[in-house]
């Protein structure tokens, strides 16, 4: 996937902000519940926080306190370091992160926790637990018009197809899987749940 990633990079935020690919979209109340997602995030208590998956930073910048983001691509890196340039940033392996124990007070990650399968899975909250007592996790909500569970077919402006693997949630059964935790946000498009 980190090809997939390198070579989205520079669109990737046209996803958030309804342009390019995505601007033909019907997504009723899209922008509102963006913005109130990231007034969630900046409403958490200011913590040393590991954004794992940052991506191109679009929400980092949200998160309150001192950020370190961690991505695979550095394509997405660059991208996240102009967005939110006070977060300090690292490429890294979210499967094995290259910190020690107990580094930091809150593991935070966005639209990648529904991309990993079973063993993958598994692994990052693994690291998760092994690097701070809390995980954020913000994902994609579960709606009558997706799968909780899909393959898709994602095309780039390049032309390029690529299969991805996602899932959808239901805030309680996210929080469920995460070993328990509360509702930050729940909205039509987005969910993020606190463990």
């Amino acid at each position: 996937m980190k090809a997939y990633y390198d070579k989205r990079a520079p669109e990737y935020d046209d996803w958030y902000h309804g342009a390019g690919r995505f601007a033909e979209r019907d997504r009723p109340g899209w922008e509102q519940e963006v913005a109130e997602l990231g007034q969630a995030l900046a409403g958490l208590r200011p913590a040393r926080t590991l954004d794992v998956a940052c991506g191109t930073g679009f929400l980092t910048r949200f998160l309150p306190g001192e950020i370190v983001g961690v991505d695979q691509s550095e394509s997405m890196l660059e991208e996240a370091r102009r967005q939110a340039p006070e977060a300090t940033y690292v490429q890294g392996d979210a499967r094995s992160l290259p910190f020690e124990d107990g580094s930091f007070e809150r593991v935070f990650t966005a639209h990648f926790y529904g991309h990993l399968e079973d063993a993958d899975r598994e692994r990052f909250l693994a690291e998760a637990h092994r690097l701070a007592p809390e995980l954020v996790v913000v994902d994609s909500a579960l709606r009558e018009d997706v799968e909780p569970e899909e393959r898709q077919e994602r095309i780039l402006n390049d032309g390029s197809r690529w299969q991805v693997y996602k899932r959808y949630f239901e805030p309680d059964a996210l929080a469920r899987e995460l070993g328990g935790g509360e509702t930050v946000f729940a909205g039509r498009w987005f969910v993020a749940v606190r463990s």
